[in-house]
């Protein structure tokens, strides 16, 4: 993949240049939310083409936030998974749903869900970390 032409070196900027757009944030959800790991899984969950889905993807390939390996229920089908490096992604996207849940109207926030966010927030992210760590097979040094 070419490397793009930084615009600064402003580490915000360069974050947001791997995973700062919608449909990255939104395949990121679907990795840590829903264990949609599939490459149809994650077509259909926003209706997101395929040739966007695959350049995301790629992208996130391309900076170690996930992985790409053959699927062993099902030799010709991928399984995406999220590295280390992805992992360490929750807590930006916990707290966009948070932020999302408290200020933006008519929302679909799980009532259950939100409540033990606000309660305990850091378990929260720690439990979701856990089970990705283990359905990810993430090696976490």
């Amino acid at each position: 993949m070419d490397k793009l032409k930084r615009r600064s070196d402003c580490p915000i900027t360069l974050s947001l240049d791997i995973f700062g757009d919608k449909w990255t944030l939104l395949i990121l959800r679907d990795f840590i939310f829903f264990d949609n790991r599939h490459f149809n899984q994650l077509v259909s969950v926003e209706s997101i083409s395929t040739n966007i889905l695959t350049d995301r993807l790629n992208r996130l390939l391309a900076n170690g936030i996930i992985k790409k390996e053959v699927d062993s229920n099902n030799r010709s089908a991928y399984l995406y998974s999220l590295t280390k490096k992805g992992l360490d992604l929750v807590p930006i996207v916990m707290d966009i749903y948070r932020w999302g849940a408290n200020y933006t109207d008519k929302n679909n926030a799980e009532k259950d869900f939100k409540k033990k966010i606000d309660s305990d927030y850091d378990k929260t992210v720690e439990e979701i970390k856990d089970r990705l760590i283990t359905t990810h097979n993430i090696v976490y040094k």
